[in-house]
This record gives structure tokens, sequence and C-alpha cells, in this order.
């Protein structure tokens, strides 16, 4: 392992002198919570008996502490398609537990919702804050005090950082994250996009668009692109909350029985009735967050993770702000180009050389940590290796020493660019990030005069109606968290993309959210403070020339604003369960806080 680069090395301790009283009323507290439960025996007998009356043969064991009983916590549903593998999973690992002494139970379930379904409807502005709602759920399922471990199963995109979030407030437990891989590749990614553009334009139809998004959305598993539900399973590699190898192997598969058997055994190992006791509050550590975010950026993965991240870092006493993204992504190169970076999806990552090749790569050029607490043995090494069978035995080799695809994967040394393509952009406008390593270059300036809209459907009308024809900014505003739970504006992108190629100089400037999709159109995205919380994109006006620039790490509107009064945001729609949420959007902080009612409430 090599030593540490000065930046890694300068960030990481930053974090933890900011972190230094909220982890250590952290730490205690999980000290305080493993005392005062340490395990079913506590329970009465009342308590015991409602907990296994259900359990048929795995009763006596429950009962008499026998062995380490495993909480699984599900995001089962069978509309998505990378959560439907699941429905499988409790009965075989009910066995895998059995074999190893162990019992295992479904605490709960957490609601999973699919931003692909709700893209540009009205159930979107639930997204973000259904992840406050699986932490709660994760906390629900576990409240019962039964149980020796967790078992996560998830993956899409908020349903993640919720399970870490709730599963951090049992940190005194182990947690192992259990995915259920890719689906096999579709229609590849460039095709499906021309195909959108051309629907934008009124030269596709919809009987056209729906074959091209079935032909690249067609079986059981994750969406293949690299998005916000790959990037998540990236992240929990870096943080070693997966057993190695396990993000990108396909559902349905040997391979990815085995490593849910895996899952299973080691998860039963590292309890504190053991010898090797890994509890998630301390594999979760500073040092983890800081290879979550570096792994982020090697591999060019979601926006959406500059607000996922530092929530999940609350929620072990961790302080990481947009600063901290930025600084290490100034030193971080980016080492893969997948789709919307690139044109293979994670399949052709996997492939080529996948996380085994990332984390040696990282690690070896002193990038990341080695030497965190992983729920695997041995380190972050472990993670360099990537796992096959030999005949009915799981086992880990090395990562491959090459790229099997440079168009694809890159070592340090010869990466695609030298940082990692995530900037914070700020200025009289508020702080933004700016994902550039999608975008030419020769566009991270943009500076043009402003069209101000107040929803997504009104520049597509805009744009359909000939109002967009030279160079703008489209300014996006009242998309925060508090205004209206701050859903992704994916329907800008085909126009805008449109737009762009037709030779003007286009740029998006919003406090909406754009995940992991985004792609080739700059845009300041997540502008904090949000305009209903007193921003200054609640001042702009029509005409207002805004500069953006990635270089010099600038957002700002060139007039002068400080006189005008702001504009009167729309009032709060209804409908599609929104009003349940008012509490949520009333109570959220900012984007870089992570945009959360939760968090902010319980003084995180």
């Amino acid at each position: 392992m090599s030593k540490l680069h000065p930046a890694v090395e300068r960030v990481t301790a930053r974090i933890i002198d900011n972190s230094k009283d909220g982890r250590r009323r952290y730490l205690d507290l999980m000290d305080r919570e493993a005392e005062k439960f340490p395990g079913r025996g506590a329970l009465s007998c009342s308590n015991l008996a409602h907990g296994f009356a259900a359990a048929e043969g795995d009763k006596p064991a429950i009962a008499h502490g026998r062995g380490p009983n495993l909480a699984i916590v599900t995001a089962y549903n069978d509309m998505l398609s990378a959560h439907q593998p699941y429905g499988r999973y409790p009965e075989a690992m009910k066995l895998y537990a059995r074999e190893i002494g162990a019992t295992a139970q479904v605490a709960g379930g957490v609601p999973a919702m699919c931003d692909g379904v709700t893209q540009g409807q009205d159930g979107m502005e639930l997204s973000l804050f259904s992840r406050d709602t699986i932490a709660l759920s994760t906390a629900i399922a576990m409240s019962h005090a039964m149980f020796d471990g967790m078992a996560l199963l998830g993956i899409c995109d908020k349903i993640v950082p919720g399970l870490v979030i709730g599963a951090l407030r049992f940190g005194h437990l182990p947690a192992i994250l259990v995915p259920s891989g890719p689906m096999p590749s579709g229609l590849g990614n460039k095709e499906k996009q021309k195909v959108r553009q051309l629907y934008a334009e009124g030269k596709a139809t919809r009987a056209d668009l729906l074959e091209s998004e079935s032909a690249s959305y067609h079986s059981p598993g994750t969406c293949t692109f690299y998005g916000t539900a790959n990037s998540n399973q990236m992240m929990m590699e870096m943080m070693g909350l997966h057993v190695p190898g396990a993000s990108f192997v396909p559902p349905n598969t040997p391979l990815r029985s085995a490593l849910t058997r895996a899952a299973v055994h080691r998860l039963a190992a590292i309890g504190r009735e053991g010898n090797d006791y890994r509890p998630m509050g301390r594999v979760v550590d500073e040092k983890a967050i800081v290879n979550a975010v570096v792994g982020l950026l090697a591999t060019g993965g979601s926006t959406n993770h500059a607000i996922h991240i530092p929530a999940m870092a609350r929620a072990a006493g961790i302080h990481v702000d947009w600063e901290d993204i930025d600084e290490l992504s100034a030193v971080v190169p980016l080492l893969a180009r997948v789709y919307p970076n690139g044109a293979g999806d994670v399949n052709h990552f996997h492939a080529a050389g996948g996380m085994g090749f990332v984390v040696r790569e990282l690690v070896g050029a002193g990038l990341a940590h080695g030497d965190i607490l992983t729920v695997a043995e041995g380190g972050m090494a472990a993670y360099a290796e990537e796992p096959v069978l030999e005949g009915d035995a799981l086992v880990w080799s090395p990562a491959p020493a090459e790229s099997g695809d440079e168009a694809m994967l890159r070592p340090v040394g010869e990466a695609f660019q030298a940082d990692g393509g995530m900037r914070l952009v700020k200025g009289n406008l508020g702080r933004a990030t700016f994902k550039t390593s999608a975008v030419d270059p020769d566009r991270w300036t943009i500076e043009a005069p402003c069209r101000v809209f107040e929803t997504q459907e009104d520049v597509q009308a805009a744009f359909k109606a000939g109002e967009l024809n030279g160079d703008v900014i489209v300014v996006v505003r009242f998309q925060g968290p508090r205004a209206n739970g701050m859903p992704e504006l994916h329907k800008l992108t085909p126009p805008l993309g449109v737009l762009q190629d037709r030779g003007h100089k286009v740029a998006l400037v919003t406090d909406g959210r754009m995940s992991g999709a985004s792609g080739k159109v700059p845009a300041a995205i997540h502008v904090t403070p949000e305009a209903l919380a007193g921003g200054a994109l609640a001042y702009l006006r029509d005409g207002d020339t805004v500069r953006l620039c990635a270089r010099t790490g600038t957002l700002e509107v060139l007039a002068d604003i400080s006189h005008r009064e702001a504009a009167v945001p729309p009032v709060a729609e209804k409908g599609m369960g929104r009003e349940l949420f008012a509490m949520f959007r009333r109570h959220a902080d900012g984007a870089e806080r992570g945009g959360s009612a939760m968090l902010a409430e319980a003084g995180l």
C-alpha cells in the first residue's frame, strides 16, 4: 500500500477534526446501546415469545440463544427490476444461516420507489424523502432488539442511503449490504439517447420511444447505466460494507447465490459474541466516507451522492461537505467511463476489471484508505480481488493486472482525466455541483442570458414553441427540498441536448436534482440555498446574464439583483400523496447537508 496522497490525507484530517464532537457523541451512544441491549436474552419471556412465535423450526435456537439471529431488512418489490430477485432471498438466507448454527428472520420491509417510473411524474416529489422514510422503516424493523446482525437488501437510488442511515442508528451491530446485480445489457445507451432526442424533436413516435426503452430496460436486475443505483453498489464496496466483489454479478446465477450465502455466513461471524466483532458504527468511519467519495469521483458516479454522502455521514456523527468533495476531486483521476460518461455499461465495466481493478489502483496510488475496518477480513486488500466459483467453492482471485477495455477502464497512470469531474461552483447565486466528467471541456464555461422557469414542463413548452433558439442558461427554481421535495429533472435533458447539438451555448442552473444519468449538457445542480429558503435564484429575471464556469468554480449573475423582491413560489401541489410529506418539506435542510428533515430534526 502506497503512502497516502497529501490531499487525501489533508481532507481526511479535516473531516476527522470537523467531526470530533459529533463522532464522539455517536460512538458513546452506540456503546450505551450495546450495554442496554446485550442480546435478545435481555427481553422478557413475553417479548421473546412474540418474537419467535412464527419461526417454526428455528424456535428452539432463537429461544435459547444457540446462535446469532440475523435481521433481514428487505426492499423487495417486483415492480423494481433491481429488487425483484429479492423475493426469493429470505428463504435461501434462512437456510444459509442454519448451515452455520445461526437463524434469520425478516425484520421488516422498506419502501422502494423507482425514479425511472416516477421520472417527470408527480410521484417524483416523494423521491428524496423516500430516503428518510426508508431510514425510519429500517429503525422500526430493528427496534425489536431481537437481532445480532443486519442483512440489508437494497440497491437503488434512495434505498441504499436510507438503509445505511437507519442501520447506523443500530451501529453496535454488524451489517452487510446484499445486492442482487445488474440485468444483462440491452439496447446500447447511445442508441437509446438518440431515440429520446428524436422524440423530443418530434421525429420519433411514442411507439418508437417505448420500443427503445423496453429494449434497454428488459429483465430482472439493476438498470445497466452508471446512475445512482450502480454508484450505490460501488460505494458499498469502497466502504467495506459488501462481501468483496458483490456489486456487479448478475442475478439468478450460481455466483450470485454463492455471494449471498457468503454474506450470511460472514455476518454471523462478525457479531459481538464472536472473536471478530465488526460493528457497523466502527466500519463506517471518516476514512470509509472518504473512500466512498474517492470511488465516486474515480468512476464518474452519480451526482445524487453529493446529497447522500453528507446524509449518510451525519448518521454516523461525521461531517463532510462539498468543499471536501471538491478538494478530493482535484486529485482523484477519472479511471472509468461508464455510460453516460462513456459508451459501455456496468456489465462492460465489470468485464473489463470492475471494482477489483478500481480498488487496487486507488489504494495502490495512495488515493484511498487501505487500512479501514471492513466486513471482510484483510481490509481493502480483499476488495482488490474478484469472486469466482471453482466447482461449488467460492474463492477470490486477484483482479486483472490490466484493463480488459481501455476505452472503459484505465489505471491511475493512464487515466481519462486528471480529476474526478465533480466540481463545486459558487458565487452570488449560491453553491452547486457541476459534474464535468460527462461534459466536453469546451462547454465547461457558459456565459449567456438566462430564461427563468419554475417547472420542467414550462421549459419543454418553451422549447416546443421555439422560444429557446439561441444561447441560453435555463434556470429552473423552486425545485429544492423545501419547495417540492427536490425531484430529478430529466425531462430537461433531451430538449437542452437538442439545443446544444444545434450549436447554441446552453447550460442548466437549478436547485433541483439530476442523477447519475445526467449527461452532456453543463449543469449547476442542487443550488443551495434553494430559492424557497431565500436563495438568490428567487431574484433572477429573464435576460439576466449568468456565468457558469467549472474551471474557476464560478456561479454568478452579472446583474445587480440586491434591490429586487423575491419571486412568489408556486403553491405546493396536492395529490399522489404529496400533501402527506408537507412536514418533510417544511423541516428539510439544505442540499449540502443532505436535504433531510429527519436528520435536521434529530439534531444530527
